[in-house]
């Protein structure tokens, strides 16, 4: 077998001016040895594979190189870089705090600090994953890490800068080191494409990149893998296929089927990607991402934050034209919300299809709000009081949101008019139903505005109704028609055995214990009921416990001790005192 090495190996960064996308740390490097002002103690701190360990090697080699460029890179030929890179440089001394993590490394670590350098002029030590040290080994490297001798360097590296305590930071020259951007990876890969002779097409390495999530690293890891599932030949397909990552061309044939309220084909499309093998969330996720690139391109200003290839970017800037912004954030808000419950759902697939059937039907919903569908809306007929004087008959059937018992109303006789002919009713309009397609889609729904109209009426006819005395015989009646209406035995009885009494437009209500008074206030109708139908809309309640009346619980005995149990049996038994002394038994105390 050859001895092959992985890409972040072999093409590891030799030079400061090689390291890609952390340029304000590599100049910042420079500046300190070109001005001789370097601290004694770095920390490097930043996402994993971004090169932190690597501008810590760099750093390292520079110090001891006895041929500095001139703009301060290591000449990579002296005897000290060769040694470096031939890992047996005794002047520079690696740790791995993950492994080493007690106060005994740490301490091994200083006793190799008293010791000046072979050769060269400082002796550096790299401490990888320095936030893996326990308390008291940070607590034993303080002292030397502050007041260390004038030929010692520490840099030391982490992904997790939180973990560090205050007095180690104090400590230390501290560097971010940011993620690397797509485009700085796609174009370090094209250069090692170049280099190994690797055809590539751009839209697979932006797929690597962003797959990378930031990490030059795990580009290179993927890199590889690539290559050895498809050779000298990086196409598209090949690297989608190998990273299990979905075509873009889905995404943009659901945006097309949304445009055009395609529900069926949008169905069709996800029953597609399923059979391939993909997650339903990973799908939603990436439409979400792919709904997010289009708000992207609808302003100039935002364009930058794209990071796709420049053929695909022209496909966004072509469908971003066709879709309103306000379609795009509203599917993208259901795509959030649909992401958010996904692991509460039982029926994942259906879940997700729900969202999608939502989103196509958006542009709709936007069309209904615009046109103004008010005009929609049934009318709504005022009910004919009734003059009669005879009572009426009663409903039996339960309260519910939309049906409520009616209180019969009594009024003074009048006489009867002339029978007039009555004009027909004219027929209400019906909703109007979109054709499309030679389909026939589902009826418009009520707007906000015919919804506020409606409830407008009922407040004007409410007010246009004859209002009458409230008197204690109606309110008991409307009382008694409330109680006939539930279902509850329970609620029935508390609420027949309650006192009432009508003080001015104040219903004061007696009960005789705190369940009956929490069980009344739990009926959150009744107010509502007694308002409209005694119409008396400043009608009030209040509750009260008749403590004379109260029914107390119960006392709990209390249980016997076996003395108190052979006393009382003493009491009512003589006999009980002779057979204790002639058995010598003894109640227990």
């Amino acid at each position: 077998m050859s001895n092959f090495i992985v890409s972040a190996r072999k093409y590891r960064p030799v030079r400061f001016d090689d390291v890609v996308g952390q340029e304000h740390v590599s100049q910042t490097l420079k500046n300190a040895l070109k001005n001789e002002h370097l601290a004694h103690a770095f920390l490097f701190c930043g996402p994993r594979g971004v090169g932190k360990t690597t501008c810590a090697r760099i750093l390292a080699k520079v110090l001891n190189c006895q041929n500095v460029s001139a703009d301060f890179e290591p000449c990579n030929e002296c005897s000290s870089c060769k040694a470096f890179n031939a890992n047996s440089s005794f002047n520079i001394t690696e740790l791995d705090a993950a492994s080493n993590n007690s106060v005994e490394h740490i301490r091994a670590l200083i006793e190799q600090v008293r010791f000046q350098p072979q050769q060269g002029k400082y002796k550096v030590f790299i401490i990888d994953e320095v936030h893996m040290l326990s308390q008291q080994a940070f607590n034993a490297f303080l002292k030397t890490l502050e007041e260390p001798p004038p030929y010692a360097i520490f840099i030391l590296a982490t992904t997790e800068k939180h973990k560090i305590i205050p007095t180690i930071l104090s400590r230390c020259q501290i560097f971010d080191f940011r993620r690397i951007q797509v485009p700085e990876m796609v174009e370090h890969l094209q250069a090692i494409c170049r280099e190994e002779n690797i055809e590539a097409d751009k839209d697979a390495l932006h797929i690597i990149g962003q797959k990378a999530d930031g990490a030059l690293r795990d580009a290179l890891s993927i890199f590889d893998r690539i290559v050895a599932f498809s050779g000298n030949r990086i196409s598209y397909e090949d690297v989608i296929t190998n990273l299990n990552v979905l075509d873009y061309d889905y995404y943009f044939q659901i945006v097309d089927a949304l445009l055009l309220e395609d529900s069926s084909k949008i169905l069709l499309l996800f029953d597609t990607i399923l059979r391939n093998g993909f997650e339903p969330d990973i799908f939603m996720n990436g439409l979400a991402e792919h709904l997010r690139n289009l708000l992207v391109c609808k302003d100039e200003a935002t364009l930058q934050l794209l990071e796709v290839s420049d053929g695909l970017r022209a496909r966004y800037l072509e469908q971003a034209r066709l879709s309103p912004a306000g379609l795009l954030l509203t599917a993208l808000n259901l795509a959030n919300d649909c992401d958010v419950n996904y692991k509460l759902a039982r029926n994942k697939r259906l879940h997700v299809e729900m969202a999608l059937i939502k989103m196509a039907y958006i542009p709709r919903a936007f069309q209904l709000a615009g046109n103004g569908a008010a005009a929609f809306a049934p009318e709504k007929k005022t009910p004919e009081l009734s003059t009669s004087t005879e009572p009426q008959e009663v409903s039996r059937q339960p309260a519910t949101n939309n049906q409520k018992p009616q209180l019969p109303k009594t009024k003074t006789p009048e006489p009867e008019p002339e029978p007039q002919p009555q004009p027909e009713p004219e027929p209400q309009p019906q909703p109007k139903t979109l054709q499309k397609s030679g389909k026939q889609d589902t009826p418009k729904l009520m707007a906000l505005e015919a919804m506020l109209a409606e409830v407008k009426a009922e407040e004007a006819h409410l007010l246009t109704q004859e209002v009458q005395e409230l008197t204690q015989k109606r309110v008991e009646e409307a009382w008694n028609l409330y109680i006939e209406a539930q279902e509850q035995e329970s609620v029935k009885v508390i609420m027949r055995n309650s006192e009432l009494k009508l003080e001015g437009r104040n219903l004061a209500v007696t009960v005789t214990s705190a369940l009956a008074e929490n069980t009344i206030r739990q009926e959150n109708s009744l107010m509502d009921y007694l308002r409209e139908v005694l119409t008396a809309p400043e009608m009030t309640m209040t509750i009260e416990i008749d403590k004379s009346k109260a029914v107390e619980p119960p006392k709990r005995k209390r249980m016997l001790s076996s003395k108190e149990k052979y006393l009382a049996m003493r009491e009512t038994n003589p006999n009980i005192t002779e057979l204790q002394k002639r058995f010598d038994l003894r109640p227990d105390e």
